[in-house]
């Protein structure tokens, strides 16, 4: 990677969806401070009126779990891709990170639409194409879980090519 990168620095919502393919509802992203390659600190929200939210439950909506560890993933994976990842940077091709396991998830009290949700991530390199990612989670000022994943990295062509072997 030759880019000279100058820490800390801030990606907009803008800046996140330039470097992920997710859009829509699943998108909650709204900002990340990239502290340096491996330390981040990212930011999402999830609106009242997301489909998701709506059913989850009706009369006393909460955001789900799912959506808190898929939000780490996605922070996580634009602060590598955008935060000058030496690793990551060497290797060829276009590459994309994907979920590969949820490793241990604490949940401490419900996260509120409508809410700013802090991730405060830290990443470290587990092998060729893995990166454990964990994550300290908190809305209101107050803790709401602990989350550790592990993103695995494929070109964006090897990816295609998984996804059409799976529809056939």
């Amino acid at each position: 990677m030759n880019a000279q990168f100058n820490y800390p620095f801030t990606l907009d919502r803008a800046g996140i969806e330039a470097l992920l393919p997710h859009r829509g509802d699943i998108f909650a992203c709204e900002r990340l401070l990239i502290e340096d390659p491996h330390r981040f600190k990212g930011y999402a929200r999830w609106t009242v009126q997301n489909k998701i939210i709506e059913g989850h439950f009706p009369g006393m909506p909460i955001v789900p779990g799912v959506l808190l560890i898929e939000a780490l993933a996605q922070l996580a994976g634009a602060g590598l891709l955008g935060g000058g990842d030496p690793y990551l940077g060497s290797l060829e091709g276009d590459r994309v990170g994907v979920l590969a396991a949820v490793r241990n998830c604490r949940f401490a009290r419900p996260v509120l639409p409508d809410r700013e949700v802090e991730f405060v991530i830290q990443c470290r390199q587990m092998g060729p194409s893995a990166t454990q990612v964990t994550a300290a989670v908190s809305a209101d000022g107050a803790a709401a879980g602990q989350l550790e994943i592990l993103l695995a990295y494929a070109t964006k062509a090897q990816l295609a090519l998984s996804l059409e072997s799976t529809a056939s």
